[in-house]
């Protein structure tokens, strides 16, 4: 078993990926096409369009979304309202609903992800190569996952 790296370096390493976080997030940002979706709307449309049946009930897609519970209401009230997700009686509990990504949901998030895509690819696309976004994704799992 090796030895803890001294608490120094993993302060140092922290503070390094966060400030990488904060300088891309900001850059890719700048570049998002805010005309049909906002950030925050296209992230919840991405993480229905990964899932079975596009579907999912909102207390599942807390875990996914960096917002609060009543932000995410909110959220997909928004959606729901313009016609981009659907709220439907859960058929397991009838207590809780399911969020559906509608046609028109996922048309506007591919439409969208397209632009958002290329911005992402020009953002690491000159400055990492494949084996160094291969140890990106490794290093950034293990990181999450507590491994």
């Amino acid at each position: 078993m090796s030895a803890s790296p001294p608490p120094r370096l993993i302060a140092e390493a922290w503070e390094a990926l966060f400030r990488a976080q904060v300088a891309i997030l900001r850059d890719i940002s700048a570049e998002f096409p805010e005309g049909d979706l906002t950030m925050v709307e296209y992230d919840l449309l991405f993480n229905l369009s990964r899932l079975p049946d596009h579907a999912a009930r909102p207390r599942d897609l807390n875990h996914l979304l960096l917002l609060s519970q009543p932000s995410v209401s909110r959220l997909i009230e928004r959606l729901a309202a313009r016609g981009l997700v659907t709220k439907e009686p859960d058929p397991n509990d009838r207590r809780g609903v399911v969020v559906a990504l509608t046609e028109a949901g996922l048309q506007t998030f591919r439409r969208v992800g397209v632009t958002h895509v290329q911005s992402i690819a020009r953002r690491f696309g000159d400055a990492l190569d494949v084996g160094d976004l291969q140890t990106l994704i490794e290093l950034c799992d293990r990181a999450r996952l507590g491994r």
